[in-house]
């Protein structure tokens, strides 16, 4: 039996349980791992309220997609992966399908990575998901080069912080967005170019200024709403303005009719357009392993919960009171 949680309605953070259940045998393209560490998202907190891009499809229902850990079993038609090898799984496939919190899980193979060697599990667990949104959507779509600016809110995120290190490994300049000035030089040394503080600054004035009137390139923007418009007034000529997350919980309007027509490209972003193209995946995956391996990426996290404490987990998660990565460590 393996520890798992499940949900049996949908909820806030109190409706999750820790429950005992056969892990099962992976059968055709699945692997069977024995998890280490989970790194916890937004996405799951979302799917477990039913307020995620997708529904909950039936109950009770498990949670989660990146995790670390170590291969127990392979099965059928699967290639590349053996019993006892440190792999990592990303969020490739639907909550609905599978789920990683639990101290056994079964997932598809295509949805598992190798663990470079130095990266332990809590490592493992924290540094995929996030480097994979940054650079699937600011190097892969984006297109982002040496000399563009990138304006990112909710930059003390896993993505946030992850976007400022992509930014800067490509030669680009990160310019965080943060609602208060408390997290701003923990930001600048993280490699932030610029801190504005939104709650104190125009955001949008502040970002023509830093160009000299130019905008920027890219917008990694995490929080939507009605503040689309303010930033998309920030964007150059020709730049995106990707929609990742919309923390805000307010309507979205579409801001270029307002704005007067201008040449800006408005697009939605999820790290699924990565993770489930296999060519983009090895492109990506290649990307993140060799800024681990140079230092130029490194997990950025918050604070670690035991499994038994998952509730408390995504409570602090919902605060919006972290830095970085939330991990969950599973005893064995």
């Amino acid at each position: 039996m393996a520890r798992t949680v499940r949900f049996h309605e949908v909820g806030g953070p109190e409706v999750m349980r820790l429950e005992d259940l056969e892990p099962g045998e992976p059968g055709p393209g699945e692997v069977r791992i024995r998890v280490d560490a989970i790194g916890i998202n937004r996405a799951e907190a979302l799917f477990r309220s039913g307020r995620y891009i997708e529904p909950v499809e039936r109950l009770p229902a498990r949670l989660g997609a990146e995790a670390a850990g170590v291969v127990e079993a392979v099965g059928p038609g699967v290639t590349g992966f053996a019993e006892g090898q440190a792999v990592s799984s990303v969020p490739a496939f639907s909550q609905n399908d599978y789920g990683v919190y639990a101290e056994r899980a079964i997932v598809p193979a295509a949805a598992l990575l190798p663990r470079p060697d130095g990266v332990d599990a809590v490592a493992g667990a924290s540094v995929w998901m996030p480097y994979l949104t940054a650079y699937g959507a600011l190097v892969e779509v984006g297109s982002m080069r040496a000399g563009d600016v990138v304006a990112l809110n909710a930059a003390s995120s896993g993505v946030g912080l992850a976007a400022i290190h992509t930014a800067n490994r490509v030669g680009a300049m990160p310019i965080a967005v943060t609602r208060t000035g408390e997290k701003k030089e923990r930001l600048l040394k993280e490699g932030a170019a610029e801190v504005i503080v939104s709650g104190e600054e125009d955001v949008p004035a502040r970002l023509l200024s830093l160009t000299g009137g130019r905008g920027v390139e890219h917008v990694l923007d995490a929080v939507a709403g009605p503040g689309v418009t303010g930033l998309a007034r920030a964007v150059a000529p020709g730049g995106t303005l990707f929609l990742y997350g919309a923390l805000s919980g307010e309507p979205t309007p579409y801001p270029g009719f307002t704005l007067g027509m201008p040449a800006l490209n408005v697009r939605t972003y999820t790290v699924l357009e990565t993770t489930k193209d296999p060519r983009r995946l090895r492109r990506a995956a290649a990307f993140v392993a060799s800024g681990l391996r140079t230092g130029a990426f490194r997990p950025v996290v918050d604070r670690l919960f035991p499994l038994e404490e998952i509730v408390r987990a995504h409570r602090h998660m919902e605060s919006g009171d972290r830095f970085g990565k939330i991990v969950v460590t599973v005893a064995h």
